[in-house]
């Protein structure tokens, strides 16, 4: 499979939270469009520093990751974040390691945001046994 882009709405969750309790203006979320990197062999979603910074999203925790060479890295959870793509919705947290040029979507925000990759178009899609509504499974 070739490599695989799409382009994502990355939100601060808290802002948006303060936004449906009516305490902050809706023009005043932080929020920006991105390409990210599809990588269904990863696990998390992982942002540059820069995108922490520009979504001002808060330092939750520190974690140790293995990379997929088996090293092991340290890395900072920020969150949580909103993640849309066209007609999904899902909520997250960030991973930010240094170094790290380009945000990547792993398969945790994937599945639950009940997309899929189409390897043949080599592109990030909705789900088409369910392309209305997202389907998530509760047990």
């Amino acid at each position: 499979m070739g490599t695989v882009y799409a382009e994502l709405e990355l939100a601060n969750a808290g802002d948006l939270f303060m936004h449906r309790r009516g305490l902050l203006p809706e023009d005043k979320v932080k929020r920006m469009n991105i390409d990210a990197f599809v990588d269904s062999g990863s696990y998390m979603l992982i942002i540059t520093e820069h995108v922490q910074q520009q979504l001002d999203l808060p330092f939750i925790e520190e974690q140790l990751f293995r990379m997929v060479d088996e090293s092991e890295v340290r890395g900072q959870v920020f969150g949580p974040v909103e993640i849309r793509f066209e007609n999904r919705r899902a909520t997250a947290d960030a991973v930010v390691i240094k170094g790290v040029t380009e945000v990547l979507l792993g398969s945790i925000p994937m599945e639950d945001l009940d997309v899929v990759i189409d390897p043949k178009r080599q592109r990030l899609v909705v789900n088409p046994e369910s392309p209305y509504i997202a389907t998530k499974i509760l047990k």
